[in-house]
């Protein structure tokens, strides 16, 4: 792979609970080319409001970037980012949630049409579980809301992207908060670093 020299850069706009694994592979792969900004992760909870985001932030990085690459799956949206991506002519990840491009198409669409109540963890989430379901769901608050969300869920998976002990703690800890069975998938980067590895190779200015 040649090495990019020249001062041209492709931008990955990202969602935010992907932030340290894109920012990992852009360094492990040296991909100085390369540049990410993310949006609110907390934008999962209202994911209406994905796509009208990276429209936004396509239209106003037009100009400084030569191409544009979107991680992000479908995440909610109802095929609503793809109508959007086909108008600005710009790809995404594939997949429908970053747990199937994380554990890969075939395992998670499998085990989603075996087992439909699973609630899923990725290190992010694992991370922020309290923040981003507890809270910004209103459970912490108002702890008759677990119920109405959850009661379809019997297990939680976590898909773990490392190896850290706290990480798997925390993950643990929220199966035991939602009284959900625990079982822990090691996924790694999964096909996140293989969509990014075909943008960067398409994306390499030229010398």
């Amino acid at each position: 792979m040649p090495s990019p020299t020249s001062s041209r850069t492709s931008l990955v706009i990202a969602c935010g609970a992907l932030a340290h694994e894109i920012t990992t592979l852009l360094e492990s792969n040296s991909w100085p080319h390369l540049k990410v900004e993310c949006l609110p992760a907390s934008l999962h909870n209202r994911p209406e409001q994905i796509a009208p985001a990276v429209r936004k932030k396509i239209k106003e990085s037009r100009a400084t970037f030569d191409s544009i690459f979107v991680a992000y799956a479908d995440c909610g949206t109802g095929g609503h980012l793809d109508k959007v991506l086909a108008e600005e002519g710009v790809e995404r990840l594939p997949g429908a949630h970053c747990y199937e491009f994380f554990w890969g198409s075939e395992a998670f669409l499998a085990r989603h049409e075996n087992e439909p109540g699973v609630f899923y963890l990725t290190d992010f989430l694992a991370r922020h579980f309290e923040r981003l379901v507890m809270e910004e769901l209103g459970i912490r608050a108002h702890p008759e809301l677990k119920e109405m969300y959850f009661s379809h869920y019997t297990k939680l998976v976590y898909l773990s992207q490392s190896d850290l002990p706290d990480v798997l703690a925390m993950a643990r800890s929220a199966a035991d908060t939602l009284g959900l069975e625990f079982e822990h998938v090691r996924t790694g980067f999964g096909e996140l670093e293989a969509g990014l590895a075909a943008f960067a190779r398409v994306s390499i200015p030229e010398n």
